[in-house]
């Protein structure tokens, strides 16, 4: 099974990446994932379920171990060709 994950982390800071955004995204540029589109409102990820249940669970702790007060996130199952 693939899924793919939306996240975003707050709060936000217009002028710089806070600590717990840059946290969150090494979490899912490090993962053994593909698709990974990191944008400063927006993160996207897909990639196999085990993998991409493990960076989610990275990127909670990490992020909120950073200073996030909140990690909005969505997971979806997707079919082998991306959709």
């Amino acid at each position: 099974m693939r899924l793919r994950v939306e996240f975003t982390t707050e709060p936000f800071d217009l002028e710089e990446a806070p600590a717990h955004a840059v946290a969150a995204r090494e979490v899912i540029q490090g993962a053994q994932l593909d698709a990974v589109d990191v944008g400063p409102f927006g993160n996207t990820a897909e990639g196999e379920a085990g993998a991409v249940l493990e960076a989610v669970s990275a990127l909670l702790r990490d992020s909120l171990g950073a200073g996030a007060t909140r990690v909005s996130l969505q997971v979806n199952v997707i079919g082998e060709g991306g959709a």
